[in-house]
C-alpha cells in the first residue's frame, strides 16, 4: 500500500494507509509502530497507532516534517509485516440485568435469541487496533457477524464505566460514565485504567482479548473487594 503522508500542525506527521478499515493497512501501521520504536528518528516524540494510519510526532526544535517522512519511508522500504501478537487479556462481563439494557433489542434486531448473542460475543476473536474518544477507550475488532448491529440513532446520556458496548465490527468497555450510541450488551469488573503512569491501560495495541462470563453474584463480589460497593 502507497502512504500519504499529512502534515500535522508544526508537531507532526500522520501516515495513511487506508480510507476505511482494512486488516492490512493495520498490520503495516502496527509493524511500522514497533519499527519506530526500535529505530527513531532525530526529534522524535512518540507514536500514535490508529486503525489505518499511525501519528509520529516530534520536537520542532530538533527536526521536521520532511526528515520525519524520510525517515518513516526508509523504514517502510525494509519493513517486514506482519500480525503482532501481544498479550492475550482476559476481561470478564456480566449479561444479566440491569447491566444489558440493550441485549434484548440486539437479539430481535439480529433475529436471535439473547442466549445466542451472548455465546456469539463470548466466541469473537478480539483484537485491540486503537485508543481513541476517551482515556482507556480500546477500539476491539472482532464482532461476530451474527451480532453485528448499527450505532443507535441518538446516544444515550450517563452509560456507567464497565459497561460492554458494540457498534458495527467493533466492541469496547468503556473507562468513563459517558454517553454512547453503541448498544449495551453487558458490564464488565475487570479494571482497564491501572493507575501505572509507566502502563495506565490493561491493554496494548495488537494485543487480543477474551471475554469470560460471570453471573450477577460474582460481579457484586468482586466489586465489593475492589471496594467499589
Amino acid at each position: 500500500m502507497e502512504p500519504r503522508f499529512t502534515p500535522v500542525a508544526d508537531h507532526a506527521v500522520l501516515v495513511s494507509f487506508a480510507n476505511e478499515i482494512n486488516e492490512d493497512a493495520h498490520a503495516i501501521v502496527v509493524s511500522l509502530d514497533r519499527a519506530i520504536a526500535a529505530h527513531p528518528p532525530v526529534g522524535f516524540i512518540e507514536t500514535v497507532p490508529a486503525l489505518v494510519n499511525l501519528l509520529v510526532s516530534f520536537d520542532v526544535m530538533e527536526t521536521d516534517h520532511a526528515r520525519i517522512e524520510n525517515h518513516v519511508r526508509a523504514l517502510l522500504a525494509g519493513l517486514e509485516i506482519q500480525k503482532v501478537m501481544g498479550i492475550q487479556r482476559q476481561v470478564q462481563v456480566c449479561y444479566e440485568p440491569p447491566f444489558a439494557p440493550d441485549l434484548a433489542a440486539v437479539a430481535s434486531a439480529t433475529g436471535l435469541s439473547e442466549e445466542v448473542v451472548v455465546n456469539a460475543h463470548l466466541a469473537g476473536q478480539y483484537d485491540v487496533l486503537m485508543y481513541g474518544f476517551s482515556p482507556g477507550y480500546a477500539y476491539l475488532s472482532g464482532v461476530s457477524e451474527q451480532i453485528q448491529v448499527p450505532r443507535k440513532p441518538a446516544p444515550v446520556r450517563d452509560v456507567p464505566e464497565g459497561s460492554v458496548i458494540i457498534a458495527g465490527p467493533q466492541c469496547l468497555v468503556t473507562t468513563l460514565t459517558m454517553p454512547t450510541g453503541w448498544s449495551i450488551i453487558g458490564r464488565s469488573p475487570t479494571p482497564i485504567l491501572t493507575g501505572d503512569p509507566e502502563h495506565p491501560f490493561l491493554f496494548d495495541v495488537g494485543d487480543s482479548v477474551v471475554f469470560e462470563r460471570i453471573d450477577r453474584d460474582t460481579f457484586d463480589r468482586l466489586q465489593k473487594d475492589a471496594g467499589h460497593v
